[in-house]
Protein backbone atom coordinates (compact mmCIF):
# COMPACT_ATOMS: atom_id res chain seq x y z
CA UNK A 1 0.00 0.00 0.00
CA UNK A 2 2.86 2.32 0.92
CA UNK A 3 4.56 1.63 -2.41
CA UNK A 4 1.32 2.44 -4.24
CA UNK A 5 1.01 5.77 -2.44
CA UNK A 6 4.60 6.63 -3.36
CA UNK A 7 3.79 5.87 -6.98
CA UNK A 8 0.75 8.14 -6.86
CA UNK A 9 2.74 10.96 -5.25
CA UNK A 10 5.46 10.61 -7.88
CA UNK A 11 2.93 10.72 -10.70
CA UNK A 12 1.37 13.88 -9.30
CA UNK A 13 4.80 15.47 -8.95
CA UNK A 14 5.66 14.61 -12.54
CA UNK A 15 2.41 16.18 -13.73
CA UNK A 16 3.29 19.42 -11.91
CA UNK A 17 6.55 19.66 -13.88
CA UNK A 18 4.83 19.51 -17.27
CA UNK A 19 4.01 22.54 -19.37
CA UNK A 20 0.55 23.50 -18.16
CA UNK A 21 0.11 26.51 -20.44
CA UNK A 22 -3.08 26.53 -22.51
CA UNK A 23 -2.48 27.73 -26.08
CA UNK A 24 -5.04 30.06 -27.66
CA UNK A 25 -5.18 32.09 -30.87
CA UNK A 26 -6.39 35.64 -30.25
CA UNK A 27 -8.14 37.93 -32.72
CA UNK A 28 -5.84 40.86 -31.99
CA UNK A 29 -7.64 43.15 -34.43
CA UNK A 30 -10.62 43.01 -32.04
CA UNK A 31 -8.57 43.96 -28.97
CA UNK A 32 -6.84 47.09 -27.70
CA UNK A 33 -3.15 46.56 -26.94
CA UNK A 34 -0.58 48.61 -25.06
CA UNK A 35 3.14 48.29 -25.74
CA UNK A 36 5.45 50.10 -23.31
CA UNK A 37 8.90 50.44 -24.82
CA UNK A 38 10.19 51.80 -28.12
CA UNK A 39 13.69 50.33 -28.31
CA UNK A 40 15.04 47.09 -29.74
CA UNK A 41 12.92 44.81 -27.56
CA UNK A 42 9.82 46.91 -28.21
CA UNK A 43 10.52 46.69 -31.92
CA UNK A 44 10.80 42.90 -31.68
CA UNK A 45 7.46 42.66 -29.84
CA UNK A 46 5.76 45.05 -32.26
CA UNK A 47 7.06 43.21 -35.30
CA UNK A 48 5.84 39.88 -33.92
CA UNK A 49 2.37 41.22 -33.18
CA UNK A 50 1.92 42.92 -36.55
CA UNK A 51 3.41 40.04 -38.51
CA UNK A 52 0.60 37.85 -37.18
CA UNK A 53 -2.14 40.47 -37.05
CA UNK A 54 -1.42 43.42 -39.38
CA UNK A 55 -4.56 45.29 -38.27
CA UNK A 56 -3.91 44.99 -34.52
CA UNK A 57 -4.68 48.17 -32.57
CA UNK A 58 -1.53 48.96 -30.62
CA UNK A 59 -0.63 52.04 -28.57
CA UNK A 60 3.15 52.38 -28.19
CA UNK A 61 4.30 54.46 -25.21
CA UNK A 62 7.96 55.37 -24.62
CA UNK A 63 10.05 58.50 -24.09
CA UNK A 64 12.44 57.37 -26.83
CA UNK A 65 11.16 55.76 -30.03
CA UNK A 66 13.48 53.83 -32.34
CA UNK A 67 13.28 54.94 -35.97
CA UNK A 68 12.48 51.37 -37.08
CA UNK A 69 9.47 51.44 -34.76
CA UNK A 70 8.24 54.63 -36.40
CA UNK A 71 8.63 53.16 -39.87
CA UNK A 72 6.72 50.04 -38.89
CA UNK A 73 3.90 52.06 -37.32
CA UNK A 74 3.72 54.22 -40.44
CA UNK A 75 2.77 51.09 -42.41
CA UNK A 76 0.03 50.18 -39.92
CA UNK A 77 -2.53 52.97 -39.36
CA UNK A 78 -4.15 50.98 -36.54
CA UNK A 79 -1.06 51.69 -34.40
CA UNK A 80 -0.30 54.94 -32.55
CA UNK A 81 2.85 56.29 -30.93
CA UNK A 82 2.82 58.35 -27.71
CA UNK A 83 6.35 59.61 -27.13
CA UNK A 84 6.40 60.19 -23.38
CA UNK A 85 6.73 58.37 -20.08
CA UNK A 86 4.11 55.76 -19.15
CA UNK A 87 1.02 57.07 -17.38
CA UNK A 88 -1.45 54.92 -15.46
CA UNK A 89 -4.20 56.30 -17.70
CA UNK A 90 -2.56 54.37 -20.55
CA UNK A 91 -4.10 51.20 -19.12
CA UNK A 92 -7.66 52.43 -19.59
CA UNK A 93 -9.71 50.25 -21.96
CA UNK A 94 -6.73 48.02 -22.75
CA UNK A 95 -7.13 44.25 -23.16
CA UNK A 96 -3.47 43.18 -23.20
CA UNK A 97 -0.25 44.88 -22.12
CA UNK A 98 3.28 44.21 -23.39
CA UNK A 99 6.23 45.59 -21.41
CA UNK A 100 9.53 45.93 -23.25
CA UNK A 101 11.85 48.35 -21.44
CA UNK A 102 15.03 47.80 -19.41
CA UNK A 103 13.36 49.14 -16.24
CA UNK A 104 12.38 46.25 -13.95
CA UNK A 105 10.87 48.57 -11.34
CA UNK A 106 8.63 50.18 -13.97
CA UNK A 107 7.56 46.75 -15.19
CA UNK A 108 6.61 45.69 -11.66
CA UNK A 109 4.64 48.91 -11.14
CA UNK A 110 2.71 48.51 -14.40
CA UNK A 111 2.14 44.80 -13.78
CA UNK A 112 0.60 45.51 -10.37
CA UNK A 113 -1.64 48.24 -11.79
CA UNK A 114 -2.71 46.11 -14.75
CA UNK A 115 -3.48 43.12 -12.53
CA UNK A 116 -5.69 45.38 -10.42
CA UNK A 117 -7.67 46.17 -13.55
CA UNK A 118 -7.87 42.54 -14.69
CA UNK A 119 -5.53 43.10 -17.65
CA UNK A 120 -3.15 40.34 -18.74
CA UNK A 121 0.52 41.30 -19.08
CA UNK A 122 3.54 40.00 -20.97
CA UNK A 123 6.93 41.19 -19.72
CA UNK A 124 9.99 40.78 -21.93
CA UNK A 125 12.59 38.36 -20.53
CA UNK A 126 10.83 38.16 -17.13
CA UNK A 127 8.75 34.96 -17.01
CA UNK A 128 7.79 35.38 -13.35
CA UNK A 129 5.95 38.63 -14.14
CA UNK A 130 4.15 37.24 -17.21
CA UNK A 131 0.49 36.24 -17.31
CA UNK A 132 1.15 34.76 -20.76
CA UNK A 133 4.08 34.09 -23.07
CA UNK A 134 4.54 34.84 -26.76
CA UNK A 135 5.21 31.80 -28.88
CA UNK A 136 7.61 31.11 -31.68
CA UNK A 137 5.29 30.81 -34.65
CA UNK A 138 5.40 28.77 -37.82
CA UNK A 139 3.04 30.00 -40.52
CA UNK A 140 2.34 28.52 -43.92
CA UNK A 141 -0.63 30.36 -45.32
CA UNK A 142 -3.62 29.56 -43.11
CA UNK A 143 -1.69 26.97 -41.13
CA UNK A 144 -0.22 28.43 -37.94
CA UNK A 145 1.69 26.49 -35.30
CA UNK A 146 2.64 28.06 -31.95
CA UNK A 147 5.62 26.65 -30.03
CA UNK A 148 6.11 26.97 -26.28
CA UNK A 149 8.96 25.87 -24.01
CA UNK A 150 7.11 27.15 -20.91
CA UNK A 151 9.49 30.10 -20.76
CA UNK A 152 12.52 27.81 -20.40
CA UNK A 153 14.33 28.52 -23.65
CA UNK A 154 13.17 30.93 -26.37
CA UNK A 155 16.29 29.90 -28.30
CA UNK A 156 15.15 26.29 -28.41
CA UNK A 157 11.70 27.40 -29.56
CA UNK A 158 13.31 29.34 -32.40
CA UNK A 159 15.33 26.29 -33.46
CA UNK A 160 12.22 24.11 -33.51
CA UNK A 161 10.51 26.81 -35.56
CA UNK A 162 13.31 26.61 -38.13
CA UNK A 163 12.99 22.82 -38.34
CA UNK A 164 9.21 22.98 -38.88
CA UNK A 165 9.54 25.78 -41.41
CA UNK A 166 11.84 23.58 -43.48
CA UNK A 167 9.79 20.40 -42.97
CA UNK A 168 6.35 21.78 -43.87
CA UNK A 169 5.97 22.56 -47.59
CA UNK A 170 4.49 25.87 -48.71
CA UNK A 171 1.93 23.89 -50.72
CA UNK A 172 0.23 22.89 -47.44
CA UNK A 173 -1.99 25.97 -47.80
CA UNK A 174 -3.31 24.68 -51.13
CA UNK A 175 -4.17 21.42 -49.40
CA UNK A 176 -6.01 23.31 -46.65
CA UNK A 177 -8.06 25.21 -49.22
CA UNK A 178 -8.89 21.99 -51.07
CA UNK A 179 -9.96 20.34 -47.82
CA UNK A 180 -12.25 23.24 -47.05
CA UNK A 181 -13.89 22.94 -50.47
CA UNK A 182 -14.32 19.20 -50.00
CA UNK A 183 -15.82 19.68 -46.55
CA UNK A 184 -18.29 22.28 -47.84
CA UNK A 185 -19.50 19.89 -50.54
CA UNK A 186 -19.89 16.88 -48.25
CA UNK A 187 -23.31 15.64 -47.24
CA UNK A 188 -24.19 13.62 -44.15
CA UNK A 189 -23.96 14.23 -40.42
CA UNK A 190 -20.95 15.61 -38.56
CA UNK A 191 -19.54 12.24 -37.55
CA UNK A 192 -19.62 10.97 -41.14
CA UNK A 193 -17.87 14.12 -42.41
CA UNK A 194 -15.13 13.77 -39.81
CA UNK A 195 -14.63 10.12 -40.75
CA UNK A 196 -14.30 10.90 -44.46
CA UNK A 197 -11.95 13.85 -43.86
CA UNK A 198 -9.77 11.67 -41.62
CA UNK A 199 -9.52 9.11 -44.41
CA UNK A 200 -8.51 11.79 -46.91
CA UNK A 201 -5.74 13.15 -44.66
CA UNK A 202 -4.48 9.81 -43.35
CA UNK A 203 -1.49 9.79 -45.69
CA UNK A 204 -0.12 12.91 -43.96
CA UNK A 205 0.61 10.89 -40.82
CA UNK A 206 1.86 7.68 -42.43
CA UNK A 207 5.55 6.97 -41.91
CA UNK A 208 7.57 6.47 -45.07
Amino acid sequence: MEEKNKHIEKSEGETDKKNQLYPVFLKLDQLDLLLVGGGNVGLEKLHSLLANSPEAKISIVAPQIKEEVRRLVYKHPSCKIFQREFQHEDLEDKDLVFLATDNRKLHEEIKEAATGKGILVNVADTPELCDFYLSSIVQKGNLKIAISTNGRSPTMAKRIKEVLNDAIPDEIDDLLNNMQNIRNKMSGDFAEKVKRLNELTQTLTEKK
